[in-house]
């Protein structure tokens, strides 16, 4: 098995990825699938963090929308992240997996509070840390929050973890049979064409602090370790020039 080029990586998971082909709440199958290719990682010496996001249980842009206050809404969404988050580290330690949670929304009877050195401590003991309640503050989506922990813990690279597709494409795969999938591209390109992979803040985190994203599929069982050792899967977009 050849070596892990990443050291430490910040692995982002959409809510609906936890929901598996149910397309809500978490699917049993599904996240421990999930769990068993983390562990897969960490055995390799990898330390990795992770972002869950809330989609599959509340959508806090979709709760503005029918007029709950958008603070609220988004709110509402950061805890949704945090039960996504309890049951990832269910899944994980039930593989024999040490993991933590970590929450940015202080609720020290499920988490513990978001202290960046002590995460950094809990990844150099092999221990998987899961970042939940997104940045604690609402307007800022789970995409900003993988960008901004990312940053914070000197992670490598960010892996984002797609259910429905396995990378990048210039249009919708499923509504034009046309579009194309990129094996590379740069964050400005990606802005520039409005591709939607995650939000601007986001981008412009990643793009600032020279943190490289690799977009792929997690639906094929050992995918998170073939990233993780370099192979060319999915859709790598870097800084650029």
């Amino acid at each position: 098995m050849s070596k892990p080029v990443y050291k430490r990586v910040v692995l982002k998971l959409s809510g609906e990825a936890l929901a598996g082909q149910m397309g809500y709440g978490i699917d049993a199958g599904m996240i421990t699938t999930i769990a068993e290719q983390v562990k897969e990682v960490v055995r390799l010496g990898v330390e990795v963090a992770v972002v869950v996001g809330g989609g599959n249980i509340w959508r806090g842009i979709s709760g503005s929308a029918k007029g709950i206050d958008r603070a609220t809404a988004d709110y509402m969404g950061m805890l949704a992240t945090v039960m996504n988050s309890l049951a990832l580290q269910d899944a994980l330690e039930k593989l024999e997996v040490p993991t933590r949670v970590q929450s940015s929304i202080n609720m020290q009877q499920v988490a513990e509070p978001y202290i960046r050195r002590r995460a950094m401590r809990h990844l150099e003991k092999g221990r998987v840390v899961i970042f939940a309640a997104g940045t604690g503050n609402p307007y800022f989506s789970t995409d900003t929050t993988a960008a901004l922990r990312a940053a914070e813990i000197e992670a490598e690279v960010i892996l984002m973890a797609k259910n429905k597709v396995d990378g990048v494409y210039s249009a919708d795969p499923f509504v034009d049979s046309t579009a194309v999938k990129y094996e590379t591209l740069t964050y400005m390109e990606m802005l520039n064409q409005n591709l939607g992979v995650m939000d601007s803040t986001a981008s412009s985190l990643c793009m600032d602090n020279d943190i490289p994203l690799v977009v792929f599929s997690i639906s094929e069982q050992g995918n998170i370790r073939r990233v993780v050792q370099g192979e060319k899967i999915g859709t790598t977009i870097l800084k650029g020039v």
